[in-house]
């Protein structure tokens, strides 16, 4: 049971009467050569890296290699504890757990990388701030991450998730598609649904750069990581309703490859351009690594 495009997916789960998750842990076991119950335990262990990453910095916040961040995941946790949230507990959930696991990452800790390690708050941030608003089992939230899985693997294989070649809308934009129909599996949604939310949440961050001050994937990262959570849920919320993306997913990854290689080089992750480029980000660059402003 394999599939290249989302088209392909979609004839599958209709075809079979199956989720996109049940598809996409079908082939993950045809493919590895291994049981489904063998492909089930790896993805616990990964849910179970999430759910420490996303929690180890509301503890114990530990600063950066490059000390661009660190703390700001606690600050939000607070400031929603102390009912001064504006965005409700849902959304201020997926943020901050979007942004502690981006301070794992640049604190060396370990992360899934779903995508990358620059993208890796905004699966964990949407599903496991879902799991706790709506009281779901593990199991559900499994599915969920196979899903994502899904779709960061059909945007690998016919575009790209890396910032290098296609800017952020490839790291932070595949993430929130991934969310995005992660969270409408998970609510009950219907595979067309998962690619419909996919979809837009592509088209919403289309043309995104990847502009990492000093070279580190510490900011703009983090922030861009509570916004592809915040997208996501906002996609998978259109898609639960009804809303259909009048570009279908396989067009939209194609479309989002082509923004992507068109985009300069210096707005590609070399952390000349953007942000990076800015005359406050340079200052710091020079702090970090000890040169002279330019």
């Amino acid at each position: 049971m394999d599939f290249n495009h989302a088209a392909e997916l979609l004839k599958l789960c209709k075809e079979q009467e199956l989720s996109i998750s049940q598809v996409m842990k079908k082939r993950e076991a045809e493919l590895f050569q291994t049981t489904e119950q063998e492909v089930e335990d790896k993805m616990k262990k990964a849910l179970k890296i999430m759910k420490n990453s996303v929690k180890e910095p509301l503890i114990q916040p530990v600063k950066s290699v490059g000390g661009l961040i660190g703390g700001e995941a606690k600050k939000l946790e607070e400031h929603r504890r102390m009912g001064k949230s504006i965005c409700g507990t849902m959304l201020s959930k997926a943020m901050t757990y979007a942004m502690a696991v981006l301070e794992v990452n640049a604190s060396m800790g370990v992360i899934v990388a779903a995508p990358t390690a620059g993208s890796s708050g905004v699966v964990p941030g949407v599903l496991l701030a879902l799991q706790e608003e709506y009281e779901l089992d593990d199991g559900r939230i499994l599915n969920g991450l196979y899903t994502a899985g899904a779709v960061g693997y059909l945007l690998m294989r016919n575009a790209s998730v890396a910032g290098a070649e296609a800017g952020c809308q490839a790291e932070v934009g595949a993430a929130s598609a991934m969310a995005a129909a992660a969270a409408v599996e998970v609510m009950g949604g219907t595979p067309d649904m998962c690619l419909n939310a996919a979809a837009t949440a592509l088209s919403n961050l289309l043309g995104l750069v990847c502009d990492p001050v000093a070279g580190l994937v510490e900011a703009p990262c983090q922030t861009r990581n509570s916004m592809g959570a915040a997208n996501a849920l906002v996609c998978a919320e259109q898609a639960l309703a009804g809303i259909v993306h009048m570009i279908p997913f396989d067009e939209m990854a194609g479309a989002m490859y082509h923004v992507g290689r068109s985009l300069p080089f210096e707005l590609r992750e070399s952390a000349l351009g953007g942000c990076a480029g800015t005359a406050s980000a340079c200052k710091r660059t020079c702090e970090i690594f000890g040169g002279k402003e330019a």
